[in-house]
C-alpha cells in the first residue's frame, strides 16, 4: 500500500517534539544546586539540539523541553530517574512546528520573577482538566519568554 506524501510542513512536526512536565524536589535542594542544574542543562542541551524552560516554585518543577525526538525522549528517560526530584508526571507531549524557546538552551524562571500559582488562581475560575491544565503551564512559561 502506498503512503500518501508528506509536505514540508509535516516532516517539520515529525522532526519536532515536546514535553511539560512536574515534579517535587526532593528535600533540600538549594540555589548552588539549581544553578549546577542549570549549567550542566544549558551544556547538554546545547549539545543536544534541545531548548526549553525550567520553572522551580514551592519545591516543585515545571519544565518544557523541545527538540529532535531522537534526543528528547532518551532525555526524559534519565531524567524521570533523576534522584533529585520524585513524582514525575508528564503532563503533555508531542509533535511540535516550531519551538517556543528557540533563544534558550534553558529559561530559569521561579517565584522571584513571575508565580505559576498566582497565574493559574487568577486565570478562569474553571476547574482545570489535565488537558488545559497544562495548557495553561505552557502559556505561563510562554509568558515569561516575551
Amino acid at each position: 500500500m502506498n503512503q500518501p506524501l508528506t509536505t514540508t510542513n509535516e516532516k517539520i512536526e515529525v522532526q519536532l517534539s515536546y514535553c511539560l512536565y512536574r515534579s517535587t524536589a526532593t528535600p533540600g535542594i538549594d540555589e548552588d544546586e539549581l544553578d549546577q542544574i542549570l549549567e550542566k542543562s544549558r551544556d547538554r542541551n546545547q549539545m543536544r539540539g534541545l531548548s526549553g524552560c525550567l520553572h522551580y516554585e514551592n519545591g516543585v518543577f515545571f519544565q518544557w523541553l523541545e527538540g529532535p525526538p531522537s534526543t528528547l525522549y532518551p532525555l526524559l528517560g534519565k531524567l524521570q530517574n533523576d534522584g533529585r526530584h520524585i513524582n514525575f508526571t508528564v503532563l503533555d507531549q508531542g509533535p511540535l512546528k516550531h519551538r517556543l524557546f528557540k533563544k534558550w538552551q534553558m529559561r530559569f524562571s521561579d517565584r522571584k520573577i513571575a508565580s505559576l500559582f498566582d497565574w493559574l488562581s487568577n486565570q478562569n475560575k474553571k476547574e482545570f482538566s489535565a488537558n488545559n491544565y497544562a495548557e495553561e503551564i505552557k502559556n505561563f512559561l510562554a509568558y515569561l519568554d516575551a
